[in-house]
């Protein structure tokens, strides 16, 4: 597997992770930013070695165009002085460090191709974790919200469950009242009935009492000539 499907497998992984196990967004979106910031580490130590192969292939393609055309002016001066058979020497030894540096070419085109492809990687997954910290506040805030909304749902609900202990409570006390009125009633009609006898003979006790005490007020008057 090479690097960049190696790296994208490393980051699809930590997504579908975090998808799997989601609770809490501002949980994840924070793991998520460690993620890929710890994936950012690894691309960037692997985009340093591909760069470093670019850079190579470089310095062997240079160093055999330089040999290429040192051959080519050996050739040359072994020919203006008449050593055709040096020239010849020299050409040969030309040809062959063409022939390697058309190998050596092709590494080159293809490591710079990978380093480029890594750089671009590189940079947009730096991009994206920029973009990802300046949303993450307001993904965080709309979170905090959200809880808070929660929280009022649920004092709202215990609300409701107050007032349902209230309506409860007022049908409780009707019941406790009528329970009251009827005691009350088989009080009365449990106490002993009126005797209109009894009340007279109370109402005559009391005129004859009375009757006395004018009788002894009019003999204490008698008595001190008043």
């Amino acid at each position: 597997m090479g690097i960049l499907d190696r790296f994208s497998d490393i980051v699809k992984a930590n997504v579908n992770e975090l998808l799997d196990r989601a609770e809490d967004p501002a949980k994840m979106i924070d793991q998520y930013m460690r993620n890929l910031t710890d994936s950012l580490a690894e691309v960037r130590e692997q985009t340093a070695g591909v760069m470093a192969e670019e850079a190579r292939c470089k310095r062997l393609v240079d160093a055999n165009a330089a040999d290429v055309a040192k051959y080519d002016g050996l050739a040359r001066t072994a020919l203006a002085a008449g050593n055709e058979d040096d020239a010849r020497t020299f050409l040969a030894k030309k040809q062959d460090l063409q022939a390697q540096g058309q190998a050596a070419a092709e590494a080159y085109a293809a490591a710079k191709a990978n380093a480029d492809k890594m750089r671009q990687m590189h940079d947009k997954l730096v991009a994206d974790i920029e973009a990802l910290s300046a949303r993450r506040e307001g993904i965080k805030a709309k979170v905090a919200v959200a809880k808070t909304q929660e929280m009022v749902n649920d004092i709202a609900s215990g609300a409701d469950k107050a007032a349902g202990a209230m309506s409860a409570f007022d049908r409780m006390e009707a019941k406790a009242d009528a329970m009251l009125d009827r005691a009350n009633a088989m009080e009365d009609l449990s106490s002993a009935p009126a005797d209109p006898i009894a009340d007279l003979e109370r109402k005559y006790a009391a005129d004859a009492a009375g009757a006395q005490v004018d009788d002894e007020l009019a003999k204490m008057k008698a008595e001190m000539g008043l």
